[in-house]
């Protein structure tokens, strides 16, 4: 596989794999696995949470500010 990448690009992606002492081609190919592995956990779980709202499984905005609201005061109520 061939990637064209522009001069800038280039530029940052040799000066972090200098910082981090590794080759430009081992940080390209982590950082393009990463972002695959992303992309594939973020369409699961956008594809979970479809399924969520198709089987009523929502919360109102109003539900959601509470529970977040009662939890913050357990929270702080620990300190």
């Amino acid at each position: 596989m061939e990637l064209h990448l522009s001069q800038e690009l280039e530029g940052k992606l040799a000066a972090a794999a200098s910082r981090r002492g590794v080759s430009v081609e081992a940080l390209a190919r982590e950082a393009l696995e990463r972002a695959v592995d992303y992309d594939d956990w973020f369409l699961r779980e956008v594809e979970i949470g479809l399924a969520q709202i198709d089987a009523g499984q929502t919360l109102t905005h109003d539900a959601v500010g509470t529970r977040l609201a009662r939890k913050l005061a357990e929270r702080d109520a620990g300190r």
